[in-house]
């Protein structure tokens, strides 16, 4: 499975109560980018617990599909806030190459 950052939590949990719903974060590989795979994260309702991974943070609900989950096992979710940038990195241990923009990875 993966990890999420304190600061992770409270920004998800801060995305959920906007949103006045009870979404769980899905967290995604996809096809795409120039080195051949792209992270996806958004708000889903349809969670299925047989075919997903999923895992409670501190009442932050994320889930992972099992394929996705392959190419991210062990990889942390971190929100950033800095003079590069605010949003969401994920530090997986699993890429082998990245490419230049830091939006895909093989």
């Amino acid at each position: 499975m993966i990890t999420l950052t304190a600061p992770a939590v409270d920004k998800v949990r801060e995305l959920v109560a906007a949103e006045e719903g009870d979404a769980a974060l899905r967290v995604g590989v996809k096809p795409g980018g120039c080195s051949g795979y792209k992270y996806e994260m958004f708000f889903d309702t349809n969670v299925d617990e047989l075919e997903d991974f999923v895992k409670d943070y501190d009442g932050v609900k994320v889930v992972i599909d099992r394929a996705s989950g392959q190419l991210i096992q062990g990889a942390e979710i971190d929100f950033v806030e800095g003079l590069q940038g605010t949003g969401f990195k994920v530090n997986n241990p699993n890429v082998t190459k990245a490419c230049g923009c830091g939006q895909s990875f093989n």
